[in-house]
């Protein structure tokens, strides 16, 4: 146990890992904000609607690439200090095209927020893993994560309902207040953290290891899989299961509900043993994703392969992390920020396999697509469950959370 997390309570760690859970919960409606007010934004920007879908690209690309260039650039700096400056520039980042609505300009912020939001996440993590127990990081990166989750199952409806009632400028301002919220928390409980010895460069020796690439291949599989069948299920609900109008929502609700609940309670999954969690995990997807074909006349099957789909998925998020920094040793920090890269890489190739598996096969075909890559993902979770942490030498700084 460290020297930081002896210093700390139960309950002020708690506090803690709510206030870095705020600031994920934040930035992740932030992050997806944008879909639902889409419309309302081509229309006030005098674009086309595919145009405006590149405000989600580019954030997905800030964090993919911008994220890790931050966290190597600050990998030196006090923690807290991080997430605080993050927090700052990312509440003034959102102001920008609410005062200055210039398509050209609205693209290079949502690139910068990625960016910063990519850093958050990293150094959050990290800060998380740090002030807890080595027994206890899989717990906190769960309760951290969860936030992305819940914003999804919460906060992007929320601003949807804000921006069709007071514009898209009115989400964004939303975003800026409560992200205020998120800084206050952060700096009345977030203790300072320091970060670890040695420089971007040290770090990146470790954090691009193939041991840790390799995990990084599994995280880039699994949300392939994810976001080949998630793109394109209301189409599936629609025209395979009959579910129409406001049951729709219904269905998103469970299912962003079951991600909440499997990123939170996949931490302690990942503290017993994040190698053999994330086999389980992948052969629970593809379970999930087969049953959800085979059943997808049935509305009542369907939905309960939803929420076991979800919670499979997110359950295996925290293992996922968890691996990568373990696996990263001294280059941690570094590492931390690369799962969401991994992740977005993936994120940005599954709508194309299943936009042109449903193209070729219709409203189930994404469904099989994603169980393909799923299957795919069970093999390398096994080939990479005995991946061992580096072994440290006396002159270099032990991994986080030990």
């Amino acid at each position: 146990m460290t020297t930081q997390q002896a210093a700390l309570s139960r309950s002020r760690t708690n506090l803690a890992l709510a206030a870095l859970f705020t600031g994920m919960f934040v930035l992740g409606s932030a992050e997806l904000l944008v879909v639902g007010v889409l419309d309302l934004i081509a229309g006030d920007l005098g674009v086309s609607i595919p145009a405006a879908g590149w405000l989600v690209t580019a954030y997905a690309l800030g964090i993919a690439v911008g994220g890790p260039v931050l966290t190597a650039l600050t990998v030196k700096l006090n923690r807290k200090a991080i997430l605080v400056g993050a927090i700052v520039l990312y509440a003034a980042a959102n102001l920008v095209p609410v005062l200055l609505p210039e398509y050209g300009l609205f693209l290079a912020v949502r690139a910068v927020t990625g960016a910063l939001q990519g850093l958050f996440i990293a150094v959050g993590f990290v800060t998380g893993m740090s002030i807890v127990p080595p027994e206890r990081a899989g717990r906190a990166v769960g309760t951290i994560v969860s936030g992305v989750a819940v914003s999804a199952a919460l906060g992007v409806p929320l601003g949807t309902l804000v921006g069709q009632s007071l514009g898209w400028q009115g989400s964004f301002v939303a975003i800026v207040v409560f992200a205020l919220v998120a800084l206050v928390a952060t700096l009345v409980l977030v203790p300072p953290v320091a970060s670890p010895a040695g420089g971007a460069a040290g770090q990146a020796r470790y954090a691009f290891a193939p041991r840790v690439l390799a995990v990084l291949g599994l995280n880039f599989v699994v949300f392939t899989s994810l976001y080949a069948a998630l793109t394109y299920i209301v189409p599936f609900l629609q025209d395979v299961t009959g579910i129409t109008g406001a049951m729709l929502s219904a269905y998103l609700f469970a299912y962003g509900v079951a991600t909440a609940v499997g990123s939170f309670g996949g931490g302690r999954f990942a503290d017993r043993n994040a190698g053999r969690a994330l086999i389980v995990a992948t052969a629970g997807t593809a379970v999930a994703l087969l049953v959800l074909y085979l059943v997808g006349s049935s509305p009542v099957l369907v939905a309960v392969a939803l929420v076991a789909w979800g919670l499979f998925a997110f359950g295996m998020v925290p293992s996922l992390q968890v691996r990568v920094v373990g696996l990263a040793g001294p280059g941690g920090q570094l590492a931390a920020s690369l799962p969401a890269s991994a992740a977005n890489v993936g994120i940005a190739l599954g709508p194309v396999l299943g936009g042109v598996a449903i193209s070729r096969g219709g409203a189930a075909a994404p469904v099989i697509t994603g169980l393909v890559v799923a299957v795919l993902g069970i093999a390398v979770a096994w080939a990479t469950s005995f991946l061992k942490p580096p072994v440290a030498r006396a002159d270099e700084p032990a991994p986080e959370g030990t």
